[in-house]
């Protein structure tokens, strides 16, 4: 299976349209079309419905699109590795993050090493636990950073300085934002976002023997969105510190957990990783300052 046809498939997917994408792509339209006849007949399957004015991919397309995305990444990835293995000024290195204040110690470290190798270019991807140890595995990120303890047996890791800390976000006007802190009895009968990862492993940690009490109203990856069903008085929000806007101009308030919930967050690589010397420069510098 041929890099440059699944470049081409991924330009048909995203624009919809032969033309389009034939376009996009500086190639002509029998080109294109040949391309996408050889990857069909490779895999053995239809991979986009054909129509008038538009092209849709089928569950099959479908299928190829999400891999070959991955794939895609990847073979750019590796192309920039061996382009920066003679450059020690410059390069590129991969990041997945997850939610923290704390990301902005890992921003200080890309401004320190990129006022000193002006050429550097970083890439960052977000997501939680799963998403960013998905793509780490695959090799399409170069370290992640993640909010829960490293599997060891995969990953080489370095604690972050702090912790987060846990606290419910709500309204003023709720009746518990009177509190000055929130315990496991309070949330008792209370809608309550959270994070699926969080909900399954930290939250159970606090509660203990309470937590099939606790009602889950709604799942969110990111804590800004549910942030809005919480101020719209959907529910009250299990979050970090500082990951929402509390000030006093803001119609949310944050309330710590109690007894304290913290967690810890991890810079995190894959055991025996080849790092561009860009990378391992900047692994020394964090090792360094952390």
């Amino acid at each position: 299976m041929e890099i440059k046809n699944l470049r081409y498939f991924l330009a048909v997917a995203r624009e919809e349209n032969m033309t389009r994408a034939a376009e996009t792509l500086h190639v002509t339209q029998p080109t294109l079309s040949k391309a996408l006849k050889s990857l069909e007949d490779e895999l053995g399957k239809k991979l986009f419905t054909r129509h008038s004015f538009s092209i849709k991919l089928t569950d099959e397309g479908m299928l190829l699109r999400d891999r070959a995305e991955d794939l895609i990444a990847m073979a750019d990835k590796i192309e920039q590795e061996f382009i920066s293995l003679d450059d020690i000024t410059g390069g590129d290195i991969y990041f997945g993050l997850g939610e923290s204040y704390q990301i902005a110690l890992l921003a200080r470290e890309i401004k320190k090493l990129k006022d000193r190798y002006p050429s550097f270019t970083y890439h960052i991807t977000s997501g939680d636990t799963e998403q960013v140890t998905e793509k780490l595995d695959k090799g399409i990120l170069d370290f992640g950073v993640i909010c829960e303890m490293p599997n060891k047996d995969k990953y080489e890791y370095l604690p972050f300085p702090a912790s987060d800390r846990w606290g419910a976000v709500m309204l003023k006007s709720h009746p518990l934002a009177k509190k000055k802190s929130i315990r496991v009895t309070d949330l008792i009968g209370q809608p309550l976002f959270c994070s699926e990862q969080s909900w399954n492993i930290e939250i159970p940690q606090w509660a203990g023997d309470r937590f099939p009490e606790l009602h889950l109203e709604g799942s969110f990856r990111l804590s800004y969105n549910a942030s809005m069903f919480a101020k719209e008085g959907l529910g009250i929000l299990l979050t970090f510190e500082h990951l929402i806007n509390c000030s006093e101009e803001s119609d949310l308030v944050f309330r710590p957990l109690s007894p304290k919930q913290e967690t810890k967050l991890y810079l995190i690589w894959n055991r025996y990783q080849s790092f561009t010397p860009i990378a391992e420069k900047f692994l020394a510098q964090v090792k360094s300052s952390f």
